[in-house]
């Protein structure tokens, strides 16, 4: 059989560095779910897996600069920004460990037998158990955060599911790399090392999200690709849920008022909101409602600026550079459009940020834009880029919000007296983007997740193809399931469940 090589490549250079691995069989794919459906035994032991966690976490941070290295060989993402990553990765794993000891995610509710009600209430007893072996698709812009030992990972081993995933090809090396570590973990916890295991290759992705032994899936990237296997999923004979970050415009609205008070600090905060990891990040404010008149000009000014110092960057692989400056010549050849600081080629290797601008009313659909040109507008250019669509009034800012899809995010620049004074028209935006974003900020910039038990990472679709998060405690729900246990004897109930409460875990009671 023939095999396919896997090769680490330098986005610097665009040359290959080593070959990482070869391309999974079907028959290899098959063989490692197998084997990661076998460990679901193991991992019932909450006590092991909060071990394994902090184990993971702790030769994650022991091996620091080896793997900070090889990230960099792959992404270009540049060790400062690997450093911090790093660090969120291993968090992500201790909280999830701390979580497996609280035991509050197994939501444990117990209803007493109660006949005097009508009708009769029997005795219900309820937790969650794991659903099995979790597919994870790892991101490309994030190789330890939302891959191999990032945040799907984590919470799915939390939860007491076995994970195999799918590598990212922008960072094979990175990914083994991870891999054993992790391994390495599970075996130092007692537990099977193959509670963790990885698969390359893109129809070795296909063959695992049909595998009759996945269970779920979570999926980072694009909408093409993740609406390819979210389809897969549901097209198979038992569906399974498939929750996938798709991407992102990410709406920001400045009012009138924010423009008045600190038209040059919204600006300079806005370039660095789109230039932040070279415009890699799935929440970078995309499109940007600004006021029409001198306030708005003053804003531009200071984006101009901003922008206009930015040194070009490099991309993660040289197809997201194709992309990205193909979808900048798209949209600047547009009627109206035009570049105060041309987004683009930067050189052979590199992309240059800028920003485009165009009236509101062309995307609220004036008459102007009715052929649908402007759509690509609404679409997210992955890169440093954005859209600055000046408005003439809250109508027009509204109609362009109506026509957005859904998104991760949405931030609101408001004045002191907006977020100080009487509800006014801000309070009538909060509820507008509300309906369309899974996290509203205010005064600040969605770009830097904080992973915290509040946190929402998702929103509406295409944003996302669940309800769910993938940032944050909360995380875990995606890969449980309730089952209730109605006038089930003692001795046979699970011990999370039995009257003496055994393993001390929080639960809600109802009834005497």
């Amino acid at each position: 059989m023939t095999t396919t090589p896997v090769w680490s490549v330098d986005p610097r250079t665009g040359k290959q560095r080593e070959q990482v691995a070869v391309e999974a069989t079907p028959r290899e794919v098959d063989e490692a779910v197998r084997a990661a459906h076998a460990c679901r035994g193991a991992l019932a032991d909450a006590g092991a897996r909060a071990a394994f966690l902090r184990a993971a976490a702790g030769l994650l941070d022991e091996a620091a600069a080896h793997v900070i290295e090889a990230a960099d060989a792959e992404t270009a993402l540049g060790p400062g920004r690997l450093t911090g990553e790093l660090a969120r990765t291993t968090g992500q794993l201790r909280a999830f460990a701390d979580a497996v000891d609280e035991g509050a995610y197994l939501d444990v509710r117990i209803d007493r037998a109660d006949p005097s009600l009508s009708p009769p209430r029997p005795e219900l007893r309820r937790y969650k158990v794991p659903l099995g072996v979790v597919a994870v698709y790892a991101a490309s812009n994030f190789p330890l955060a939302f891959s191999v030992p990032g945040g799907d990972t984590a919470s799915a081993l939390a939860a007491g599911c076995p994970v195999v995933v799918k590598v990212h090809p922008d960072h094979p090396a990175t990914s083994e790399l991870c891999a054993s570590l992790l391994r390495r973990a599970a075996v130092s916890a007692g537990l099977p090392a193959d509670v963790v295991s990885v698969l390359h290759g893109f129809d070795a992705g296909l063959e695992l999200i049909r595998h009759p032994l996945v269970a779920a899936a979570g999926f980072t990237g694009s909408l093409r690709g993740g609406r390819a296997l979210f389809d897969a999923a549901a097209a198979r004979p038992v569906p399974i849920p498939f929750h996938g970050e798709l991407g992102s415009l990410n709406p920001v609205v400045v009012t009138p008022a924010a423009a008045a008070e600190r038209a040059e600090e919204i600006g300079a905060g806005l370039a660095g909101a789109v230039t932040l990891g070279v415009g890699q990040f799935c929440v970078k404010p995309g499109l940007v409602l600004v006021p029409e008149g001198a306030d708005g000009d003053r804003l531009a000014d200071a984006l101009t600026k901003a922008l206009g110092e930015t040194e070009p960057g490099v991309l993660l692989d040289h197809r997201m550079r194709e992309n990205f400056v193909t979808g900048v010549r798209e949209r600047a050849a547009l009627p109206g459009v035009t570049a105060p600081v041309t987004p683009g080629s930067g050189g052979e290797h590199t992309v240059g940020a800028g920003y485009l601008t165009v009236s509101a009313g062309r995307l609220a659909g004036d008459g102007l834009a009715g052929d649908g040109a402007y759509e690509v507008l609404l679409e997210e250019c992955f890169g440093p880029v954005t859209v600055v669509a000046r408005y003439a009034s809250q109508a027009e800012a509204a109609a362009v919000l109506g026509r957005l899809p859904g998104n991760l995010s949405a931030t609101l620049q408001l004045s002191s007296a907006e977020t100080e004074g009487a509800p006014g028209p801000a309070a009538g935006l909060i509820a507008q983007v509300t309906g369309l974003a899974g996290r509203i900020v205010v005064n600040g910039w969605p770009t830097g997740v904080a992973v915290a038990p509040a946190q929402h990472h998702g929103g509406p679709y295409p944003a996302a193809t669940s309800h769910s998060t993938s940032v944050g405690g909360t995380a875990i729900e995606r890969w449980l399931r309730p089952v209730a246990y109605q006038s089930v004897p003692e001795a046979l109930l699970p011990a999370e469940l039995r009257e003496a409460n055994p393993l001390g875990l929080p639960r809600r009671v109802t009834g005497g």
